[in-house]
């Protein structure tokens, strides 16, 4: 079998706050493609390994890695007849044990619920490296009328589109009424796949949110502010919630979500939080409500959704709202830690792009 080493200049977190550049040699072998990033948006949870605001123990467990997983880039170099260099690709994060071990899949758990599975940026090096050398499964081809600045937001894009494949066939049925709570990012693409993808109308989704500048950005859908809309005495009028809040906002969100919630409804949960989250069960029982966890994503929820960035320019549109007034040219380990001090810093609702030198 023939194989080759890469090289790969990586900048790896070793410690909250301090990148430090490696030269890590990867391994191209048969079915894999060597790529280099060009372009990545920014996890909230990059931040937090950056900041130190994840357990002692799980900081001790990841790093040092490299960080970012929403992320495209240019082949270098092919081992698969599936792409050639030049390409552009989006790259899908999750790797599956099986393709690592170069074996057939045999679990009939999904892989992205796989416990085998690697993620990059959570403790597997992410996208912020000269070479990522990735299977050929895990990668997407872009078309050309999508560009760079659309096509990042296809990781967090299809993490929506994951969670409304739960509940597609109940979001196929006519009239179905469907809330989302959530005014950050993640809740912004996420409604976007439900109404330019999944095709739910504006006046049959609502989204909640705390922030009346936030919420305006979400003019595809009805709105409401969580802050004035009396839970106690609104009908049970959803058929299918999703919330996309996380942190400390899940429990009342999805309490929230509980009340509003038509019997036998089904409910999403998205939102990643540290901390055990208090709901009121009595009245999950009492509906009968379906609740599904939903985490990450695989390779044909890319498809579905670079497809529908082609397609549809509202849908591209819509998504070009998220873009900052400019990216953040990053060429060094120092350019990207003056990078990530601001991220934290900032409040902004759009999300930091940060375009590779190397």
């Amino acid at each position: 079998m023939t194989t080759k080493n890469i090289v790969s200049k990586t900048y790896r977190l070793i410690k909250p706050e301090n990148f430090e550049t490696q030269n890590i040699t990867r391994t191209l072998k048969p079915g894999w493609v060597d790529v280099q990033p060009r372009m990545a948006s920014v996890c909230h949870a990059d931040d937090r390994y950056f900041a130190g605001q994840r357990r002692p123990e799980a900081l001790a467990k990841k790093l040092p890695m490299a960080l970012l997983h929403e992320g495209l880039g240019v082949v270098k170099e092919s081992m698969s007849n599936q792409f050639q260099a030049g390409q552009r690709v989006v790259i899908a994060p999750n790797i599956p044990g099986y393709v690592l071990r170069g074996e057939a899949k045999t679990d009939p758990v999904p892989d992205n619920y796989s416990t085998d599975a690697v993620f990059m940026s959570s403790g597997y090096d992410g996208i912020s490296q000269s070479d990522v050398v990735q299977p050929a499964s895990g990668l997407i081809p872009i078309p050309d009328n999508v560009p760079d600045e659309i096509a990042v937001f296809a990781e967090v894009s299809t993490i929506g589109y994951h969670a409304s494949s739960h509940v597609a066939n109940y979001l196929s049925q006519p009239g179905v009424k469907v809330a989302l709570f959530g005014d950050g990012p993640v809740g912004y693409m996420a409604a976007a796949v439900l109404h330019y993808v999944r095709g739910i109308a504006s006046e049959n989704l609502t989204v909640f949110g705390a922030v009346p500048e936030r919420l305006a950005k979400f003019d595809f859908a009805q709105r409401e502010n969580v802050t004035e809309y009396d839970f106690e005495q609104a009908p049970e009028q959803f058929d299918v919630i999703f919330e996309a809040t996380g942190g400390h906002f899940s429990s009342s969100a999805i309490n929230e979500g509980i009340q509003v919630i038509k019997r036998t409804g089904k409910f999403v949960l998205m939102g990643v939080t540290e901390e055990l989250v208090p709901i009121d069960t009595r009245d999950v029982l009492e509906k009968g409500l379906t609740l599904y966890g939903t985490s990450r994503s695989t390779p044909p929820d890319f498809q579905a959704i670079i497809q529908a960035m082609s397609a549809n320019a509202d849908y591209r549109q819509a998504l070009s709202k998220l873009l900052p007034e400019q990216a953040t040219t990053i060429s060094s380990a120092a350019d990207l830690k003056v990078a990530f001090d601001q991220i934290v810093a900032s409040k902004d609702w759009h999300k930091a792009i940060l375009k590779f030198e190397w």
